[in-house]
């Protein structure tokens, strides 16, 4: 499979004409969105992709063989044929998704929330190679790039920062990257680079198969767990990153006593500092939990499926956590497929809820949630009770799922209680797996 990384890479202060380029490309967008909207129908008519581009470029502009019906190149003068071919297919782009969704609207019969076709848009425009944007040589933090300055369009050097070089240059080394796209974060302005890789995920077979299954918890960031397909535990790891999540509980304590105070209108750059300690503490959890995979020759990394869809509700205490975890799951998968390894989901109903060893519920303690009681007393520590059951449930729904209807009827009348994946525990893997051995299932 491909896997498709970037990274961006900051420009440093200087006096080049970033704001201008930045201007006069999305006014060129705006403008083609506003005529290609006027005229879809004449346009949606072609079929074919390529022959709708060449339409759509040959309305704006005027060559030895074309006449063009509007006046592009009047207010757009001089402007790279790489970037005036970019700005139309983000134009095109934008009218054939306003159309898709004024198509639906109005099939649906509803009266408000009518779609509108938006021009003033934040489009970034594309540095293509040679004629856009040109490497330095060898060992040098720089690039040249093709700028307006507001008269003409001219080649500007600017200075890129060191510890992103050095980064790209330590991961990078040796594989071609794709056109870099301006991007400005935080009131600065990046280039980011796109890698594209073919990697080979992890072929083996189920009964040798080594998973890594991991529990995201709330006091605990992540609980690892390396389970082998008869339940064999190879290996446990608890993550915690205390003081990056004291670090944002307090700016959240803060922006609480604020908004007693003045209102929530006045603390958005708080709430906006507090995410992106967020997204850092999430960052250092995926990579955490990749490398413990790696460490230990997982072919699998298992987590339980999150309900994504409906609006987040509770507090924003409750809002970061549900973020970070899929954040993390979306960073492991990423990091995951590079290394080789597959990534996995389950249902996450009663994982925390029963107890590992088939004993029934669990008691958490009110006092620390991290623990709980089994009905049989024994304390245990509830995220690694439920990383338990998350590796048993992907390997109970792997080993019966190729098996034969008979086979996998007669397993089930010797070990009910894989028949309701959603109430198997760790225990019901052991059992499930101590019987194929003895019918000699393949």
């Amino acid at each position: 499979m491909q896997t498709v990384s970037s990274y961006g890479v900051e420009l440093r202060k200087q006096n080049i004409p970033i704001r201008q380029t930045l201007e006069i490309y999305r006014s060129a967008v705006s403008y083609l969105t506003e005529i290609y909207g006027q005229i879809w129908e004449e346009l949606a008519g072609i079929s074919e992709s390529k022959r709708c581009f060449n339409a759509a470029e040959h309305l704006i502009h005027t060559t030895k063989r074309n006449q063009a019906r509007f006046d592009f190149d009047i207010h757009y003068p001089k402007m790279p044929s790489y970037l005036r071919r970019a700005a139309i297919r983000h134009a095109l782009g934008s009218v054939s998704s306003y159309e898709s969704r004024l198509e639906l609207w109005e099939r649906t019969g509803e009266k408000d929330g009518k779609p509108r076709l938006v021009y003033g848009n934040h489009a970034m425009p594309v540095f293509y190679r040679d004629v856009m944007y040109r490497e330095s040589a060898e060992g040098k933090e720089e690039a040249c790039l093709k700028l307006y300055d507001g008269h003409d369009w001219k080649w500007f050097r600017v200075r890129l920062k060191h510890t992103d070089m050095e980064y790209l240059r330590k991961n990078w080394s040796g594989k071609k990257a794709s056109a870099p796209t301006l991007e400005k974060r935080h009131h600065k302005y990046f280039l980011r680079f796109s890698y594209t890789e073919e990697v080979t995920l992890s072929q083996t077979p189920v009964k040798e198969q080594v998973i890594c299954s991991v529990d995201l918890g709330i006091n605990t960031d992540a609980v690892c767990t390396i389970m082998q397909a008869d339940g064999t535990i190879l290996g446990r790891k608890f993550i915690k990153f205390p003081s990056d999540k004291d670090r944002m509980y307090r700016t959240l304590g803060r922006i609480r006593r604020f908004q007693r105070e003045h209102g929530s209108a006045q603390s958005q750059g708080t709430w906006a500092y507090t995410k992106r300690l967020n997204s850092e503490l999430g960052r250092k959890t995926a990579e955490a939990i990749v490398n413990y995979a790696e460490e230990n020759q997982a072919d699998v990394i298992v987590f339980e499926y999150l309900e994504m869809e409906g609006k987040i509700s509770g507090k924003k205490k409750q809002k970061l956590h549900l973020w970070r975890k899929r954040d993390i799951q979306k960073r492991c998968g990423h990091q995951a497929h590079r290394k080789g390894m597959r990534i996995s989901r389950i249902c996450a109903w009663n994982t925390s809820r029963l107890a590992y060893d088939g004993s029934g519920m669990v008691l958490r303690d009110p006092k620390n949630h991290s623990l709980c009681t089994f009905a049989t007393g024994k304390r245990y520590h509830c995220d690694l009770s439920a990383s338990y059951n998350i590796g048993a449930r992907y390997f109970i729904r792997e080993l019966l799922k190729p098996l034969p209807a008979t086979e996998r009827s007669l397993l089930e009348a010797e070990v009910p209680s894989v028949k309701r994946r959603t109430s198997c525990v760790y225990a019901d893997l052991r059992e499930l797996s101590s019987k194929m051995s003895s019918l000699k299932v393949s």
